[in-house]
């Protein structure tokens, strides 16, 4: 950013101490957790150069790090159909990395969770991508009534993160199909590059199977007999202790810039786009879009765009533009919100009541948040080869 651009942006931070945003990124205080440094630059900026950058390889070093990796997935991969798990959403992320995944040489097991919500575009893209890859596909469908009463118990207990049921049975999935297998090494998509930015205020961990229960149990009306969960012990013992699995990020191993992505996965896989990170879900359209501006005042775009701000692929000019525009046209709203009611079995006038009922933070109901921290105090004491193996993975 020009010098005389940053005076300007400290300028209007300091005049406004109620309502401040990053000079640097476009993060503000509807994080109630951000802070700000003497020159205006967000806690989000400082942990991005301190912790995400020294751990970013979007250069040669990258593909010298990435390259022993893979010949070792490769190695242990011998004499199976397969040597590696992927998730297949359709999104831009998981799909840019499936490509990855064969320009590598490796054999992956691809795995869809269907949870009820998938776009058009979401569905027509992984049929694409997975036909010209020449990969298998496991397409896992999870009981549409287990999930609409999971989700509905979540939208009663007016927690902020309305994504943990799909996201759980996402992630349940995977690890289903890789323990099936007998497969070590889950590859993600997720990155550096187009998300370091989440602040935690705004969500809470999607892997927490009793923080799931507790909430069902007090708001969900039908037993869960068939949906996915991955318990504390699978996740922090019998997964990454016994069972040795381990979970590899390629795409902070290589260049990733998100518009130049698109458009190769475009003119080579016929691959289009949906509108928005993570809008390849109905749900997480009107979630993110929605409901969680509207209810909390969160607008998760903040965090997408700081995130590609901070890797230098979008200048903070062209965010606060974005930002200025609705996320949802009127006629766009009108529609999914009548489509999303209906979906879930309310009419809409109850789902309004529930975007004004009292709000709740996720520490109102029992969780497994105080283990998972005692876990990753832990990890952080054992020696440094092992402790970054492990706690970068939750």
């Amino acid at each position: 950013m020009p010098r005389q651009a940053i005076s300007s942006a400290i300028a209007v931070w300091a005049s406004d101490p109620a309502a401040r945003t990053c000079v640097r990124c476009v993060m503000d205080t509807t994080d109630p957790e951000i802070t700000f440094d003497a020159d205006g630059v967000c806690s989000h900026c400082r942990a991005f150069d301190e912790v995400a950058r020294p751990n970013w390889f979007p250069n040669e070093e990258g593909r010298r790090r990435l390259e022993p990796i893979v010949e070792r997935i490769k190695r242990e991969g011998r004499g199976g159909d397969y040597d590696c798990v992927i998730g297949l959403s359709g999104g831009i992320d998981s799909s840019y990395l499936a490509v990855q995944v064969k320009r590598l040489g490796l054999r992956p097991l691809v795995v869809h969770v269907d949870a009820g919500w998938n776009s058009e575009l979401a569905v027509k893209n992984i049929e694409n991508l997975v036909q010209a890859l020449g990969f298998d596909l496991f397409t896992v469908v999870i009981d549409w009534e287990e999930m609409r009463d999971l989700q509905v118990a979540f939208l009663r207990a007016g927690v902020p993160n309305q994504d943990i049921p799909q996201d759980h049975a996402f992630f349940a999935g995977l690890y289903h199909f890789a323990t099936q297998e007998r497969i070590r090494w889950m590859l993600s998509g997720g990155n550096y590059a187009t998300e370091a930015i989440l602040p935690r205020a705004w969500g809470f961990n999607a892997m927490d199977a009793r923080h799931i229960r507790a909430v069902h149990r007090q708001f969900g009306h039908i037993p869960l007999r068939t949906f996915p969960t991955v318990s504390f012990f699978d996740l922090y013992i019998r997964f990454p202790l016994l069972l040795r699995m381990k979970v590899l990020r390629p795409l902070d191993f290589m260049p990733y810039d998100k518009t130049r992505a698109m458009e190769d996965l475009a003119v080579s896989h016929g691959w289009r786009y949906y509108g928005a990170k993570h809008y390849e879900s109905v749900w997480t359209k009107f979630f993110q879009g929605y409901w969680l501006p509207a209810r909390f005042g969160y607008d998760k775009r903040r965090a997408h765009l700081s995130s590609l701000i901070v890797s230098g692929q979008l200048s903070r000019a062209a965010a606060l533009a974005e930002l200025a525009q609705p996320a949802y046209s009127t006629d766009e709203l009108r529609h999914d919100r009548a489509f999303v009611a209906k979906k879930l079995g309310l009419t809409e006038d109850e789902l309004e009541a529930l975007r004004c009922a009292p709000l709740h933070s996720h520490l109102d109901y029992p969780s497994q948040e105080g283990y998972r921290r005692l876990i990753r105090s832990l990890w952080r004491r054992l020696p440094k080869t092992i402790a970054h193996d492990r706690v970068n993975r939750f």
